[in-house]
């Protein structure tokens, strides 16, 4: 292996070390939550040596069009199996088939309409598609989601729906939070999590993911009970 890339792959194992200990150490309860890499920005060489040296098992892509280029046609394609790909973007409805396609899980359902395109695509193809609720934790309106006190009735509609496995909730704490703000939007994300989901697996044999937390802020997010932070530039510093 040459020089620079030892040095690379050095640092990077390094990056994923100390996020994992730092997980650790912020983690409610026995053993560490998982982490979801966030790879949309990361060059396709440095996912590949995580990947090969065992680091990334989850990982995110926000565009279904760019992962299909890199996961399914591209440089990550012969390394799809080893990885369950996660959708955290904004999902279209015209591009329902192709995330349904291209994904293991959609994390980012926001209504009824986007949910049943997914269930009519999954139903297609014969699968059971793993889906969580996106929360809407901030007034930005750039910031997709659904509102808090929907989400028991969103969550209701997708139960209804045969080819839909809901497995939880996603969301975005503030833009430039104070920690008391933080702190309150994680809070709020997870009693709205304990009321309808709980830790563990669910009755499809998947677990129940509260994913809070990116680089930024994921270690208030697991202090406060996230079990799947999403991490992409501290890991692909």
């Amino acid at each position: 292996m040459p020089n620079a890339e030892l040095t690379r792959k050095t640092a990077l194992l390094s990056n994923f070390k100390n996020i994992h200990d730092r997980i650790t150490a912020a983690g409610r309860g026995p053993g560490a939550p998982e982490f979801l890499a966030v790879t949309k920005y990361a060059a396709d060489e440095d996912v590949k040596i995580l990947i090969e040296a065992g680091a990334i098992k989850l990982a995110g892509e926000n565009k279904v069009q760019d992962a299909r280029a890199r996961w399914v046609l591209g440089a990550l394609a012969p390394l799809r199996p080893l990885v369950k790909l996660h959708f955290i973007g904004h999902l279209q409805t015209n591009k329902a088939k192709a995330a349904v396609e291209t994904f293991d899980w959609i994390d980012s359902i926001d209504s009824l309409k986007i949910a049943a395109e997914i269930s009519r695509h999954a139903e297609s193809s014969g699968k059971t598609m793993p889906v969580m609720i996106q929360l809407k934790l901030s007034d930005s309106p750039s910031q997709s989601g659904v509102a808090p006190d929907r989400a028991a009735e969103l969550l209701g509609g997708l139960r209804s729906m045969k080819n839909l496995a809901p497995c939880g909730y996603m969301g975005i704490a503030p833009a430039k939070g104070t920690p008391q703000e933080l702190a309150a939007a994680f809070a709020a994300a997870k009693k709205i999590f304990d009321r309808d989901f709980g830790c563990g697996t669910n009755e499809w044999g998947l677990p129940n993911y509260l994913s809070l937390g990116m680089s930024g802020d994921f270690e208030a997010a697991v202090e406060a009970g996230s079990n799947l932070p999403r991490i992409g530039s501290s890991l692909f510093a």
